[in-house]
């Protein structure tokens, strides 16, 4: 999970996107937000999904996979949803754990 959420973060800062992280791990408030904003069909059979997963203000993204798959395919900035040059001010969420 560290591995992928650092690959994650590094892409963004990268690429100069502007993005805020919500630490789930710590903040139950943040826990919260991610087990309803992840949708239904996006969740696992048991259990609670584990980060990192992306989302674009409350619109659930995906998880690391799909990141992965957009990147491989030069799709990430459709995959986040932005329509505006890299670097412009669009607000992404990652929900991840510190720990």
């Amino acid at each position: 999970i560290k591995k992928q959420q650092q690959d994650v973060l590094g892409f963004l800062e990268a690429n100069k996107i502007e993005f805020e992280e919500k630490d789930i791990a710590a903040n139950e408030e943040n826990r919260k937000w991610m087990r309803e904003n992840v949708p239904e069909d996006s969740r696992p059979a048991s259990g609670n999904p584990l980060p990192p997963r992306l989302f674009n203000d409350s619109r659930y993204l995906g998880d690391y996979e799909a990141f992965f798959e957009a990147r491989e395919n030069n799709a990430v900035y459709a995959f986040l949803g932005l329509t505006a040059p890299p670097g412009s001010k669009v607000r992404v969420y990652i929900a991840h754990s510190k720990q």
